[in-house]
């Protein structure tokens, strides 16, 4: 998943270098966060106009959990 992630966003960014991602453990729902870092002139390119990138890496993200029995966020910092 954390793969998946750093591939959509390499994509997207300038700044290749930058991208970290950080996961935590399961919450008491199951849900597993991730945490994407990346430099601070890309954030604009990963959120996109009116959020529209960032959902949609959120979808796509969701998706590839719901196919692994998993439950996840994805919590851009």
């Amino acid at each position: 998943m954390e793969e998946l992630l750093k591939a959509i966003v390499t994509e997207l960014v300038e700044d290749k270098d930058s991208i970290s991602v950080t996961t935590d453990e399961p919450n008491e729902e199951g849900i597993i966060t991730y945490h994407l870092h990346v430099a601070e002139g890309d954030m604009g390119r990963v959120i996109g106009k009116q959020g529209r990138i960032a959902k949609a890496i959120r979808t796509v993200m969701r998706a590839c959990a719901n196919k692994h029995d998993q439950k996840i966020s994805v919590d851009i910092d």
